[in-house]
């Protein structure tokens, strides 16, 4: 007994001296890759409690206070309803308390950037907590999580069409044959690929012998908005290129089968059910990898972004997530630091981990409705489905809008 509380004591010492290292090593310019591995933290935690947490939440008077004991699944997406909640209340507080701040003299900008471990543990007591808090709370936050998720696709959708209109005005801008040459390229790489795509989801997805009407109106709308697109970007009016018009026929491609194969695995016209029956634990943490590097790389992509985040009077406004400065550069900037403005908005980084926090436990729960079709797999069910097909339908709209608007009102600006 003593030699087992001498280990536990050491173990828990050398667990506070990593803490305290990891801490330590959190310079400046990696504050925002530090919260990236914190909201990282989050999802493995919560994949964690999903598959381990359910038995001891069964014993749980405030949680299991049914006349009849719940399903399994139900404590699974409980347990990770609770991890998203904490994981949304600290970023939306830190969201909150940011507001405002405009120039690194301001005090909260060390609050931001430094205090990583009292950070960590209001972390960890938030999470904590959650498991506290009554049921009705969760349900709440259950409903408003489809919502904030929707926000969240919202602005990957804009940051997409940010991205490839930038991407286009600077190849452009060179003003030289090579670049047009690439653009060419590019566009009929793009358009090459999305028309295989979908000839792919018309194999996969429409079997001969089933009824697979709905899998075929929703590939057949994608061919429709690349047609669109092209014609509209084509419109001597318009003036447009095909890049922009290309990628984002991709990416609703991309989409579309993202949507399709979200489809429970035991319906007949989903190709894919028929490698899906026995799902391995390293299949499970592959899905879950690639959700998590989805997830942070969105809320980095926004958090870089200069549309969305960076004042107009930012010094630095656009410049990479972590840029490479020499080292004699180094002291000069730590001097300048105080009177410099802030590159980017910390109220708007906050607030997008908050969606993306809503975002994740949809995804680990199958949007909460689809708990019972698809047993433990990732981000599966009906529901999942239609968020990605409308998130298509809703990317095709803003980029026809963009098109079209400074056209439409030529006295502003867009």
């Amino acid at each position: 007994m003593w030699a087992a509380s001498c280990l536990a004591s050491c173990c828990a010492a050398c667990a506070c001296d990593a803490c305290r290292t990891v801490v330590s090593g959190i310079s400046r310019r990696s504050a925002r890759i530090a919260y990236c591995g914190l909201f990282a933290l989050s999802l493995i935690v919560s994949w964690i409690l999903r598959e381990v947490a359910a038995p001891l939440m069964e014993k749980i008077p405030w949680i299991n206070h049914f006349h009849q004991t719940p399903d399994r699944e139900w404590f699974e997406t409980d347990a990770v309803l609770r991890v998203s909640l904490g994981n949304f209340l600290f970023f939306t507080i830190l969201a909150i308390f940011m507001i405002g701040v405009k120039n690194q003299k301001d005090p909260r900008d060390s609050v931001h950037h430094g205090g990583w471990m009292m950070k960590i543990i209001c972390w960890c007591v938030l999470v904590i907590l959650m498991f506290f808090v009554p049921n009705g709370i969760i349900s709440f936050y259950e409903a408003t999580s489809k919502f904030g998720s929707g926000l969240f696709l919202l602005v990957q959708v804009v940051l997409l069409l940010d991205f490839v209109h930038g991407w286009n005005d600077k190849w452009v801008g060179y003003d030289e044959q090579f670049w047009y040459m690439a653009l060419l390229v590019v566009s009929l790489v793009c358009y090459v690929a999305t028309f295989s795509f979908s000839g792919l989801l018309f194999y996969l997805f429409t079997p001969s012998g089933h009824d697979c009407g709905l899998n075929t109106f929703f590939i057949t709308m994608v061919l429709i908005f690349v047609f669109v697109f092209a014609v509209i970007t084509l419109h001597p009016s318009v003036s447009g290129s095909l890049l922009p018009a290309s990628v984002i026929s991709l990416y609703c491609m991309y989409l579309c089968y993202s949507g399709l194969a979200s489809e429970p695995r035991d319906y007949e016209c989903n190709g894919l059910h028929k490698h899906s029956k026995a799902v391995s634990t390293s299949s499970l943490g592959l899905g879950l990898l690639t959700t998590v590097l989805s997830v942070v790389y969105s809320a980095v992509r926004a958090g870089s972004s200069t549309t969305l985040l960076s004042p107009p009077s930012s010094p630095r406004a656009g410049k990479p997530l972590l840029p490479l400065d020499k080292a004699d550069e180094h002291h000069e900037e730590e001097e300048k630091s105080k009177s410099r403005a802030v590159t980017y908005s910390y109220s708007f980084f906050h607030l997008i981990f908050s969606l993306a926090s809503m975002y994740s436990a949809m995804l680990l729960t199958g949007w909460s409705t689809s708990v019972g079709e698809s047993g433990k797999l990732v981000d599966v069910g009906w529901a999942s489905v239609w968020v990605r097909i409308i998130t298509s339908w809703a990317t095709a709209a803003l980029f026809i809008w963009s098109l079209v608007a400074p056209i439409l009102f030529p006295d502003r600006e867009f």
